[in-house]
């Protein structure tokens, strides 16, 4: 059996998370962005995962469990959120998003 370190997951989640952290900086869809903001979760479960493997710790798991959960009601309201932007304006970009605030002067 091949043991695995804990500096690999490490780096590929620290990568995972620059990736996500790039792509929310760089993009101006908003798909763009919750999709980033799903790579960056996953790089933390994959964390929580690394962390309990380093110290025999099955609360790493359970942590997982719990980010996994945060991932799917993250995207489940934000994809009902972006259906009713795109009903009331005809594009997703984040700049646009703006307008739907009500200044008063």
């Amino acid at each position: 059996m091949v043991t695995l370190s804990w500096q690999a997951p490490t780096a590929l989640a620290a990568i995972l998370f620059a990736i996500g952290m790039l792509g929310l900086l760089a993009r101006r869809s908003l798909v763009f962005v919750l999709m980033s903001i799903e790579i960056m979760l996953n790089a933390i479960a994959l964390l929580f995962i690394t962390a309990g493997m380093r110290w025999g710790d099955p609360q790493g798991q359970i942590m997982f469990i719990f980010v996994i959960n945060l991932a799917g009601a993250e995207i489940a309201l934000g994809l009902i959120l972006l259906l009713r932007l795109r009903a009331r304006i005809t594009t997703l970009d984040g700049d646009k998003a703006t307008l739907l605030r009500d200044v008063k002067a």
